[in-house]
């Protein structure tokens, strides 16, 4: 039985995360899988929001993925993923709260809202914050790199990486593929792609396709 458990849910691009700096570090964890419709007895003495992802490591108790993939890179200190100096560890806390206060929430309104109209104003606001991305990450932090912050991967690559993974799902029922413009952001998504880490708990396009046809409805042909 390894020391740090993670609780997750396959289809949660949240654990996913979490799952992604456990495996890029090289951890030895126990995976226990939450069917979130059907939450286990106990689960909330685990993660008091009853949410995935949650850690147990030993005695300790861990929840919010941001929250976890920091306290990984600390406790587990090699490779580090986060920048070496103060302005970077800012940098890449700003991103990381970009991720979650801005690029998922739109990507979340245009894959679940059932409103046309409302559909129209999440792709703009998602379009918006890919330039975003394209410009101030790529075309500024990175450089000539493949990664957010040049040539180290880091929590915010893991951060943003579930979203992309899943974007089949977007192209499919919201008719939004990446747009072939921001060509630095999918140079990015291809280099994470071929990493060991990402590989070994990739799931396929069909797959995401098939697990988010409940929360859309395909667009008209």
């Amino acid at each position: 039985m390894a020391e740090v458990k993670i609780y997750s849910a396959v289809v949660c691009p949240f654990a996913h995360r979490s799952r992604l700096v456990l495996q890029e570090k090289g951890i030895d964890f126990d995976l226990i899988e939450i069917d979130l419709q059907n939450k286990p007895a106990g689960f909330t003495d685990i993660s008091p929001y009853g949410k995935v992802p949650a850690l147990v490591h030993g005695d300790r108790r861990v929840w919010e993925s941001a929250v976890i993939n920091e306290y990984l890179d600390e406790v587990f200190p090699n490779p580090s993923l986060l920048p070496n100096n103060a302005i970077g560890k800012a940098q890449a806390r700003i991103w990381i709260d970009f991720a979650n206060t801005r690029f998922v929430p739109a990507f979340s309104s245009l894959l679940r809202s059932p409103d046309l109209q409302k559909q129209e104003e999440a792709k703009k606001e998602l379009y918006k914050h890919l330039e975003f991305i394209e410009n101030e990450a790529f075309g500024k932090l990175s450089k000539d790199g493949p990664y957010w912050f040049g040539e180290s991967v880091s929590l915010v690559d893991f951060t943003f990486f579930p979203w992309f993974e899943r974007w089949a799902a977007l192209k499919k029922y919201r008719d939004f593929p990446l747009p072939a413009e921001f060509a630095r952001l999918k140079q990015w998504k291809h280099a994470l792609k071929e990493r060991e880490s990402v590989k070994a708990i990739a799931n396929s396009k069909e797959f995401y396709i098939e697990r988010y046809a409940k929360f859309a409805t395909p667009v008209a042909v």
